[in-house]
């Protein structure tokens, strides 16, 4: 099993935390979310997603995938519950009309990671002093960096940098992609949300990851430096060490 650390804050600027996060140990599972909506939209479509994730995976033993295509079939179904619930939660309660929420979740069976996500919660592979980042940002102005209309350094400090093209319950239905990535003795997964590498670039990601810490207290450091640098949104990460 691998070690684990999680924490999570609000930051400095806002007054609640958005985020949610959720480690199933003995599953081998570890969701990130980072809701989105008006007044506490954003915070209750976060944690309806991990519950949800929770209460599937609890019903839904997931020994019972044989391989890889049954174990993206599986995170799909999951997560198009969860968008259901979501979706209709917004649009039954007015107040929280267009509340959604990113997830990026991790699975790990023996020597390899499978990584799902929807949105800009991300999930990165530190290596031998190497940060590889698995997932793609489901994001406005990384579509315009894909396409070669802007830089790499005009898609850093883009004033819609934010934006997401996907979310869990923005839609009636919901697309996530699916990674799987071959793990190492000592690399570490890291899921985060866009609070923690949207302030702290990654050559410091690569320091606190590369401290031989524990998990629980790298999580803290890079949460802790994250503030350092602004907090100027709700930062969230899950570290594991296999």
């Amino acid at each position: 099993m691998a070690q684990i650390g999680f924490k999570s804050n609000a930051g400095v600027i806002r007054d609640h935390n958005e985020d949610a996060c959720f480690v199933i140990p003995s599953c081998d599972i570890y969701v990130v979310a980072d809701g989105v909506g008006g007044n506490n939209g954003g915070e209750i479509a976060s944690r309806t997603a991990v519950r949800g994730v929770a209460e599937y995976v609890d019903a839904n033993p997931i020994d019972d995938c044989e391989d890889a295509d049954e174990i993206c079939n599986y995170f799909i179904r999951c997560l198009e519950l969860v968008n259901q619930e979501i979706y209709q939660a917004g649009r039954k309660h007015k107040e929280n009309k267009g509340m959604a929420t990113t997830v990026v979740i991790a699975y790990i069976r023996g020597d390899t990671a499978y990584v799902v996500n929807v949105g800009d919660s991300r999930a990165y592979l530190f290596r031998n002093g190497s940060l590889s980042q698995i997932t793609e940002d489901h994001t406005y102005v990384n579509e315009l960096l894909k396409s070669g209309v802007i830089t790499i350094e005009e898609a850093e400090n883009h004033s819609q940098k934010n934006v997401i093209t996907r979310a869990v319950g923005a839609e009636p239905s919901v697309r996530a992609d699916f990674f799987q990535t071959a793990l190492e003795k000592d690399d570490i997964l890291m899921l985060c949300s866009d609070g923690l590498y949207g302030e702290v670039d990654e050559q410091k990601l690569i320091e606190i990851l590369g401290g031989r810490n524990t998990m629980s207290v790298t999580c803290t450091h890079l949460v802790d430096e994250a503030i350092r640098c602004g907090g100027r949104d709700n930062i969230t990460v899950i570290c594991l060490k296999i």
